[in-house]
């Protein structure tokens, strides 16, 4: 049914459990895997009398951030490989995690998107939000949600 499925990852412990079990469901569904991240863009800098900047920072930021990036994704990209499952990994930079998911679905021409959620519920889940929400809501594409207790 899918043959090509979306896994954005963050590399924390709920997403690792995420893209365990879409390894697995990719293996039973002979589906292939795009891991996924979204990059922050570079913290805006302001300029001017009294202000603490480093020339270097951006640049420092930017490699910081796309060093984690890569670890994360080939992490995920090991453990596809470890069970067989043919994948790739991209990322994108996005002020939007949930705009940059949907869009790196779109680009990578899947037809599911597998992410994790905490489940949260009432208050917590209002007041917290999720970039899972966000997506189910605004993604014409299907999303599975791997729901962590």
């Amino acid at each position: 049914m899918f043959k090509h499925i979306l896994v954005p990852t963050d590399g924390s412990q709920l997403s690792v459990e995420a893209v365990t079990r879409a390894v697995s469901f990719a293996r039973e569904a002979g589906a292939r895997i795009t891991f996924f991240c979204a990059i922050q863009p570079t913290p805006k800098m302001y300029y001017g009398m009294g202000s603490l900047f480093d020339a270097h920072m951006p640049v420092a930021f930017r490699e910081t951030i796309q060093n984690a990036t890569h670890s994360i994704l080939d992490a995920a990209q090991d453990l596809a490989s470890d069970a067989g499952v043919e994948c790739s990994k991209v990322m994108l930079v996005s002020e939007e995690p949930y705009e940059a998911i949907i869009e790196a679905a779109k680009l990578n021409g899947c037809d599911l998107i597998f992410m994790a959620s905490h489940g949260r519920r009432g208050i917590t889940g209002l007041l917290l939000g999720s970039e899972t929400q966000k997506v189910l809501t605004h993604s014409a594409i299907p999303v599975l949600v791997h729901r962590s207790n």
